[in-house]
């Protein structure tokens, strides 16, 4: 069945480069697939766009503010057009890290120790004062990231007191929360998770890493194989060399013992159900040194699908291709157990 499609992407946020090379990837993959693809770069005008163009659905391949955050996805329902991704709470629970890690704790799924701190705190209530006990608990070297930045921005190190508040106040240029995290020596992981029809088969008999979603009977999940990123010259896996073709080695499936591999995947099976994500997602974890413990850091909600993004190279592992994942991800917005269901169009899943 051919549909209008609405891809969403580039927009403000500090992610604007990375969303319009996937949004190009999605919008030649469903021409080819036979869609009618109606390209809005997201700005003011966005909702006026979408009721001149009436599509059928909206293909969410906005990174960042805006598209990662659940405000798209509320406005997407507020106008009753299915989309792809994950819905509002969803995406609010994974975009703040700081809370996505509490949830993770509260489960009992394993994350590095940390501590988060909102700016107007750092300010009224003396944090700095904190510090030395923070340190204590965490250890040099830390991680310093903004609460809900993407693709590494703003992630900065810090290796003594001495260099602690810098990197605070560089973080905070990002966001208005900072999260002091421990720092994991080890090897940078990702399991991509796709959301599938349950018709597709029963439960018992789906592959080891694919199960029931346990809430709804309408949807299973399959976590696609393991993919480690190998950065050539940097210290761990910054934007540049996410993007940058020829700046991190990918290995899919990552090189590692087939327990761990099956341990990872179904971490990252987990924490897409923990967190509330639908459709697709990447989470990122860490293998940590020395006693090889898997640590789950956060979960992307609208997954990059440039020439260098994980979630594609996943899929091809998997044995599906990029025209197959992006109908996949399409199929999942009508698979929505929510109100935006009521207005789908009909659509059986390819």
């Amino acid at each position: 069945m051919s549909l209008k499609v609405a891809v969403l992407k580039g927009g403000g946020s500090l992610e604007r480069p990375v969303s319009l090379r996937s949004g190009a990837q999605v919008q030649d993959a469903l021409e080819r697939l036979g869609h009618e693809v109606i390209a809005i770069d997201v700005g003011a005008d966005l909702i006026r766009r979408l009721h001149q163009a009436e599509p059928d659905v909206a293909f969410v391949a906005l990174h960042g503010r805006d598209g990662e955050d659940g405000t798209i996805q509320g406005l997407l329902e507020a106008i009753d057009l299915p989309y792809t991704g994950s819905g509002p709470s969803g995406c609010m629970r994974c975009t703040d890290k700081a809370l996505a890690k509490h949830l993770m704790r509260e489960a009992g799924l394993p994350t590095p120790d940390f501590y988060a701190f909102k700016e107007s705190t750092i300010k009224e209530l003396d944090v700095a004062a904190a510090l030395p006990d923070v340190e204590r608990k965490l250890g040099f070297p830390v991680v310093v990231k903004p609460a809900s930045q993407g693709s590494a921005l703003g992630v900065k190190f810090a290796h003594s007191s001495d260099e602690l508040p810098g990197a605070i106040v560089g973080a905070l240029s990002y966001d208005r929360k900072v999260l002091i995290e421990r720092y994991v020596r080890g090897r940078d992981l990702a399991v991509s998770v796709l959301g599938s029809p349950a018709a597709a088969a029963p439960a018992s008999a789906a592959p080891p890493a694919e199960r029931s979603a346990g809430r709804t009977a309408a949807a299973t999940l399959q976590a696609l194989p393991v993919v480690e990123a190998i950065p050539r010259d940097d210290s761990f896996y910054s934007y540049q060399s996410r993007y940058e073709i020829g700046m991190t080695t990918f290995v899919c499936p990552a090189e590692i013992d087939p327990q761990l591999a099956a341990r990872a995947q179904a971490l990252a099976l987990e924490c897409f159900e923990l967190l509330g994500c639908h459709g697709c997602a990447r989470v990122d974890l860490m293998l940590e040194d020395g006693g090889g413990e898997l640590l789950l850091l956060e979960v992307n909600v609208v997954p990059g699908l440039t020439e260098t993004s994980l979630l594609p190279q996943a899929a091809d592992a998997a044995g599906i291709g990029f025209d197959e994942l992006i109908e996949r991800i399409l199929d999942s917005a009508f698979s929505r157990p929510s109100r935006a269901l009521a207005s789908t169009p009909d659509r059986a899943p390819t």
